[in-house]
């Protein structure tokens, strides 16, 4: 190895164990996003739905449901200490001091996405039930998410 190369891969483990950033946490952060924006992206047209700007689609609403109850246990699992910064996280440090209840508010949003796939049949049972299983995001986000600018 020269020298060059030697003090470049020095210097470079340097900055990453003073910034407290490795490639494993970037990768959660980068996973956990993708997963949460899926999630996201699904809740559209349903949302939409709700506020009556959409005809109910009975298929759209299975689909974002089946979308939470695949997602929330992976993303429940990316959340390691090394990944509390970096990488433009909005993740806030109350996820790490109360990880049980951040846990338990996934499992709790992928059961409810189950109960709903069952109780929803039509229109007036989606006006009825989605709010309960979209409830479950905004009250994660008030707590462990930073309020964007």
């Amino acid at each position: 190895m020269t020298r060059l190369t030697l003090a470049a891969l020095v210097a470079s483990t340097a900055i990453l164990a003073t910034t407290g950033l490795s490639a494993e946490n970037l990768e959660a952060i980068k996973a956990r996003k993708a997963l949460l924006k899926e999630m996201a992206d699904a809740t559209k047209e349903p949302g939409a739905m709700l506020k009556q700007e959409k005809p109910f689609d009975l298929a759209a609403v299975k689909q974002a449901l089946a979308k939470y109850q695949e997602n929330a246990p992976k993303i429940a699992k990316l959340f390691p200490e090394d990944s509390k910064t970096g990488g433009d996280t909005e993740a806030l440090p109350a996820i790490w001091e109360n990880k049980d209840d951040f846990v338990k508010r996934y499992e709790k949003l992928a059961a409810d996405a189950k109960a709903a796939e069952a109780a929803i049949t039509d229109e007036f049972s989606f006006m009825d039930e989605f709010p309960k299983v979209a409830g479950n995001c905004g009250g994660c986000h008030k707590k462990y998410r930073q309020e964007k600018n």
